[in-house]
């Protein structure tokens, strides 16, 4: 069984959402099947079947909640060492080319947000990065191609996840 890296944070917010689901959501489909159901044939009635296929997607939801936190692997990247490129540090790497700098933050799965600068511990980019330290020339393989950095720094920083 894979563990799923996380912090703290990742863990609370899916186990919020999966209490949600459980509690207030899953009640509130079988009200609407049951509503649905009243309106006679059901070969027919569309609001059944939307109400029958909303609840197959939050039960597919619940599941995947459920796989994630049951193999979950809260880290408090905070006391690890970021000497080298792991779980939680935030890496800055400058474009040998361009000399321009991009920073990332290596996050758990259901943290990444790329338009932030959260990129996934399981992400390609990230996979490419791990165990790099300062100094470190890396080819990274994107969408656009090939591109040759350098790391030119490593370290903890807190993390800011938005809202």
């Amino acid at each position: 069984m894979q563990k799923e890296p996380m912090t703290e944070y990742g863990f609370k917010k899916l186990s919020e959402e999966l209490e949600y689901l459980k509690t207030q959501a899953r009640p509130a489909v079988a009200k609407e099947i049951e509503k649905a159901r009243e309106l006679g044939d059901l070969k027919e009635n569309a609001e059944y079947h939307a109400a029958k296929e909303k609840q197959g997607l939050m039960e597919a939801r619940i599941s995947e909640l459920e796989d994630i936190l049951g193999r979950a692997q809260v880290v408090d990247p905070s006391v690890l060492e970021h000497k080298r490129i792991s779980f939680g540090s935030t890496v800055t790497l400058v474009d040998l080319d361009t000399d321009e700098e991009v920073t990332y933050t290596i996050v758990g799965a259901s943290e990444a947000n790329p338009d932030r600068g959260l990129i996934s511990y399981h992400s390609p980019l990230a996979r490419q990065l791990i165990g790099k330290e300062p100094g470190d020339e890396v080819r990274m393989k994107l969408p656009g191609g090939e591109k040759d950095y350098e790391i030119e720094q490593v370290c903890y920083k807190e993390i800011c996840f938005g809202a």
